[in-house]
């Protein structure tokens, strides 16, 4: 038992040594979270209708919005960074870290006291085209994730950017999944006497459990929590590059927000809508983007601390050809089978055909935009490992601007339906990333341009034809050999067309000499060593 005990522990706490492994944990554990979120999803589908649905996404929109500013402003851009500097000094680590995690804090107390105190005048000039029903309902709800939900949440991330820090990532990509599963337990079995706030209850529990099971991670990581706020070098230089982040996050929350109060002028149960489609293209983008986003940060940090810029710009180019190696044919996929996607992923008793048709063409163009949206995590990790916060601040400010400025004009000129809200945040994301793309280029030298154009001209005709003979067969399938009246058959019928898909871009792509094809290869590898270490561990149980 103490061995098996002592192989579970070092599993569980081994530190990653290349961004290629971190990034393939991080992403598997991604895909459980992601899994078990759409089945979160698939649940609340089946048990409240769109418009019932409506109202439990709306109350997330201001807990939602103070977390990203205090945690998304904070964490992904300075707090590992920082972190990294005083690693080696016990002293300035626990100084420095404990006065960060403070005060931040202290900031989430007031803000939640402010908050909690007025949202009864904020939530009707949100959501203008809701019933006072609908508002008393989402006013409720928030104030319940606002003291229930949100600190522990802040306090999880903390435990998950130290994780990070110390490339240990296997506890902190698991808490997320406790997340979900808490809500589906709370869901099925309380929905019917509690309605609504069985799931709103079970949200407050899994955010304490996806707090709780991180905290092994203090203790394995070098830092000793303190009370303390000191004005350190570190906490000065923590605002001085959380403030441009910050203001950027602030900024892509309005546009959020916007969204919402639009959402709410385009008839009922658009929000849901907008709502399903914009979480399900987040999918790869989480399992590809961000997951490579998060495993590099502390790597090129290091690097660049270093002075090795030469290394420094071949792993970013390399790297931007392996995301868009990875993403382009997804983006492809959730084109031409955006409505079976659909049907499987949120086909619940309750989400009508109306609402389904509605939602895959607002996922398609989302899905435009894919690749750009999957790299845009990686190119700003580049900047903060440069401790430049301000550069992506300006761009995403200005690509915001544009989202916005189109979203209105679709909504209130031109008079669109609910899709149109993707369309403005795909031409939005694509700008962004390119301008940061060439931004970069000028800070630092190195990156082979030629190579980049004709990698990606070959993934793209690779894609091109793979997916219009898959497109083909999966029309051809459809009724012929699977009756997706049923959603197994529409698992089936994904699975198949997904496979032949891919099968496809892999061979045309060996024919063609796409060069990032051998990244299958060390997927095989690494997933050939995490069988071994659990066959290890399972060996030591019996």
């Amino acid at each position: 038992m103490d061995r098996f005990i002592k192989k579970t522990s070092d599993f569980i706490f081994s530190q990653q040594k290349s961004i290629f492994s971190s990034a393939m944990l991080i992403s598997f554990m991604i895909v459980l979270t992601s899994l078990s979120g759409f089945l979160r999803y698939r649940v609340l589908a089946g048990y409240f209708n769109k418009d019932q649905l409506d109202v439990f996404f709306a109350a997330f929109r201001i807990p939602d919005l103070i977390y990203e500013i205090l945690i998304t402003g904070a964490i992904t851009s300075t707090f590992i960074p920082i972190y990294l500097q005083y690693k080696n000094d016990h002293k300035d680590l626990t100084e420095n870290i404990s006065s960060i995690i403070n005060l931040i804090l202290l900031l989430l107390i007031v803000f939640i006291f402010v908050v909690y105190l007025f949202i009864d005048r904020v939530m009707p000039v949100l959501t203008p085209g809701y019933s006072k029903e609908k508002m008393d309902q989402i006013i409720i709800f928030s104030r319940i994730l606002l003291v229930g939900q949100l600190p522990f949440f802040v306090l999880g991330n903390f435990l998950t950017g130290i994780g990070q820090a110390n490339k240990t990532f296997f506890l902190s990509a698991l808490a997320p999944v406790l997340y979900n599963l808490t809500t589906i337990v709370f869901t099925v079995l309380f929905s019917q006497k509690l309605g609504l706030t069985a799931p709103v209850w079970g949200i407050v529990l899994g955010a304490f459990l996806l707090f709780l099971v991180q905290i092994p991670l203090i203790f394995k990581s070098g830092f000793s929590f303190e009370f303390i706020i000191k004005k350190t070098r570190g906490l000065k230089d923590f605002f001085r590059l959380a403030g441009p982040r910050a203001f950027t996050v602030v900024v892509a929350q309005i546009d959020a927000t916007i969204d919402l109060t639009l959402a709410t002028l385009l008839g009922s149960g658009a929000y849901t809508v907008f709502y399903f489609a914009q979480h399900l293209q987040l999918l790869p983008v989480s399992v590809i983007g961000i997951a490579f986003g998060q495993a590099s940060l502390p790597y090129l940090s290091e690097i660049y601390q270093e002075k090795r810029f030469d290394e420094f710009a071949k792993i970013i180019t390399d790297s931007l050809l392996n995301l868009f190696f990875m993403i382009l044919p997804m983006a492809i996929f959730f084109i031409f089978a955006r409505t079976p996607l659909i049907r499987l992923f949120f086909g619940g008793e309750k989400f009508d055909w109306e609402a389904t048709v509605q939602t895959a063409i607002t996922l398609s163009y989302f899905a435009v935009a894919l690749p750009f949206h999957t790299i845009y995590y990686l190119l700003t990790r580049c900047f903060y490992s440069m401790m430049d916060s301000k550069t992506p601040f300006y761009v995403s400010a200005s690509s915001i601007a544009i989202n916005t400025i189109l979203s209105l004009t679709f909504v209130f000129l031109l008079h669109l339906p609910i899709w149109s809200l993707a369309i403005s945040f795909s031409v939005a994301m694509t700008i962004n990333s390119l301008v940061l793309f060439f931004i970069l280029t000028k800070k630092v030298h190195g990156f082979n341009f030629s190579l980049i154009v004709a990698e990606l001209a070959k993934m793209a005709f690779a894609a091109s034809i793979s997916a219009v003979v898959s497109y083909g067969t999966m029309k051809l399938l459809d009724g012929l050999i699977f009756q997706t009246s049923y959603t197994i058959n529409v698992f089936l019928l994904l699975a198949v067309t997904f496979s032949l898909f891919i099968g496809l871009y892999l061979f045309i792509g060996w024919l063609i000499d796409i060069k990032e094809i051998y990244l299958v290869g060390r997927l095989l590898v690494k997933a050939k060593e995490y069988q071994k270490k659990f066959t290890e561990l399972y060996v030591q149980y019996e």
